[in-house]
């Protein structure tokens, strides 16, 4: 039987995962979690087949999550799943030591075979990242701007890309407006912009927004 924690900050997206895993024979959730916190403190307690961790947490990036969690259970298999599309997170979740990333809007069924993939201690990739990773193979090795960011300062570019302000940036990250603020300083010092109009032209053009 997987055993399977599913950690998002939604009740309603946890109940709604464990209505479609419930549903499959030889898989099982044994536990939520609502936060990061709350996430290790049930790992180191249980052991899990795999854990299902959406990108977008309150208390810190669910790639900080990641990175978190890879470090104190190197093999534990972790299946992202996020609001955000694939161009915008997957390639950094892999990087990030991630076994596979969702987006919300896939089907049950393509749920449920992610889950079993990672499970089993296989990578799950769908073929849009395929082709985006054998993509990237094939390109210049050289960064591009946005990948001098970090995973925090990446989501900040993205959210203000898609057009929110510093308040509503700082709301919904749970962090304070001067914090948000440095951060779109550094995101501007680092890709050598001036303002919000460049960063979003810049999102646009790139495919992040």
């Amino acid at each position: 039987m997987d055993k399977i924690l599913i950690v998002d900050d939604h009740s309603v997206v946890r109940a709604g995962l464990r209505q479609i895993i419930s549903e499959v024979s030889g898989m099982s959730v044994v536990d939520e979690a609502g936060s990061a916190n709350e996430a290790l403190v049930k790992l180191r307690k249980e052991n899990y087949s795999a854990v299902v961790l959406d990108v977008a947490m309150p208390d810190k990036s669910g790639l900080d999550v990641l990175k978190e969690l890879k470090s104190e259970f190197p093999g534990l298999a972790v299946l992202m799943l996020s609001m955000y599309p694939e161009d915008q997170y997957a390639i950094r979740s892999l990087r990030a030591g991630a076994s596979g990333y969702m987006t919300k809007d896939s089907a049950p069924e393509e749920l449920v075979s992610a889950i079993r993939t990672v499970a089993l201690g296989r990578k799950y990739i769908s073929h849009h990242l395929a082709e985006k990773l054998a993509f990237n193979l094939d390109a210049d090795t050289s960064k591009e701007p946005h990948e001098l960011l970090s995973d925090r300062e990446y989501q900040v570019l993205c959210m203000m890309a898609s057009g929110k302000a510093v308040s509503e940036v700082a709301d919904q990250l749970c962090l304070s407006v001067k914090t948000i603020s440095t951060y779109r300083s550094r995101i501007l010092e680092k890709m050598q912009m001036k303002n919000n109009a460049e960063l979003t032209n810049y999102a646009i053009k790139n495919g992040l927004t």
